[in-house]
């Protein structure tokens, strides 16, 4: 730990490099000589352009974006982009295909439903309590598109590799596994990440759309809820959330100089997935509840022989400095999110800690 802070493994909002609140704390008076915060300045000002203008840049570098794609920042976190994908993107006699993984999805599919258009649910884990990703899945070679969520921050599954939809574009809810890794842009129309997981604090949501999507939004929706609104005004038809965004692009300049990349990115990521599962794999204490070709890099979910067990080790965990351990409240037990920002020394001290309470209470 560094000047008393904790181990931090909440699933969001969660961990922000140590490097990107430095500099947050160092220039929060007084951005780039403007003499005012980042909370401050004008959304209109040329101060706000380049935060904005490189925050969007960034992006495009990371993901070897090419002029097919649009860098947004809308609010209302991903659950509002439940509502706009339908909105904007399947109109009236079409048919979209979700595969259902887990809570997200879920919420997703609901909000078609409750616009009442037309959804085929493709493939769905549900039948195992969500603990897998559906493999060799049957789409519509005709549905306008196919959502997935890439991450089940809930219950610990991720998509090591997306699917084959034969030119069908892939809509992703990539709320808490954006820039972990490399992506083949090609597959997908659209992705989404609200910030608060993986990318920056809480208050926006990042949308990547490709530009032949933008053609099929009706008229005859609210403006709030169109994707050419933002791609009109630079994400700033209305005031955007300054801040938020001004964190986001110093994650993805901290991404980009200091790792070195999303490439560089993934191997970190994959040797903490590797030393916490290994742990989890040679155990008879741990019980992870992921299968295991599904395991999520971000979210490592696990039981212990019994919850009083699990009460006492997240305690403990507490206790020694380790925050977040506690699973979702919708499934109990516990859970280590190890996202981009978890170091890996924070998953070596912890393997550390629940080797430790192993040996007391194993």
């Amino acid at each position: 730990m560094k000047e008393n802070r904790v181990y931090n493994f909440n699933a969001g909002p969660a961990a922000l490099p140590l490097p990107v609140l430095e500099e947050i704390k160092n220039s929060f008076l007084n951005l780039n000589g403007s003499g005012m915060s980042v909370t401050e300045i004008s959304h209109r000002s040329k101060w706000f352009d380049d935060i904005i203008n490189d925050a969007v840049a960034r992006t495009k570098r990371l993901l070897n974006l090419d002029d097919r794609f649009r860098v947004l920042f809308i609010q209302g976190g991903a659950s509002m982009q439940f509502c706009m994908i339908p909105m904007n993107f399947l109109p009236k006699g079409k048919s979209a295909d979700y595969v259902n993984t887990g809570t997200w999805s879920t919420k997703a599919i609901k909000e078609v439903e409750i616009q009442q258009k037309q959804i085929n649910v493709a493939a769905s884990s549900e039948d195992e309590n969500f603990s897998y990703i559906p493999q060799d899945i049957q789409f519509n070679p005709d549905a306008a598109y196919i959502h997935i969520t890439s991450n089940n921050t809930i219950k610990g599954t991720q998509w090591a590799s997306f699917p084959e939809t034969n030119d069908v574009p892939i809509i992703s809810d990539m709320s808490s596994d954006m820039m972990s890794r490399p992506l083949d842009i090609d597959k997908f129309g659209l992705i989404y990440a609200g910030a608060q997981k993986n990318i920056g604090p809480a208050g926006v949501c990042m949308v990547i759309v490709r530009e032949d999507m933008l053609e099929l939004v009706p008229d005859n929706i609210p403006s709030m809820l169109k994707y050419t609104t933002y791609t009109e005004k630079n994400s700033m038809y209305n005031t955007p959330p300054c801040f938020v965004i001004y964190a986001i692009q110093l994650v993805l300049k901290w991404i980009e100089e200091t790792i070195g990349g999303l490439g560089k990115m993934k191997q970190i990521n994959e040797q903490k997935g590797k030393n916490i599962y290994s742990l989890l794999d040679n155990s008879s204490f741990y019980t992870g509840t992921a299968a295991s070709g599904s395991r999520s890099l971000m979210n490592v979910t696990f039981r212990l022989p019994n919850e009083e067990l699990e009460k006492r080790f997240i305690q403990e965990g507490i206790d020694n400095g380790f925050m977040g351990l506690k699973g979702h409240r919708s499934v109990g037990g516990c859970r280590a999110s190890i996202y981009n920002a978890t170091s890996i020394e924070a998953v070596e001290a912890l393997v550390d800690f629940m080797k430790m309470f192993e040996r007391k209470n194993g």
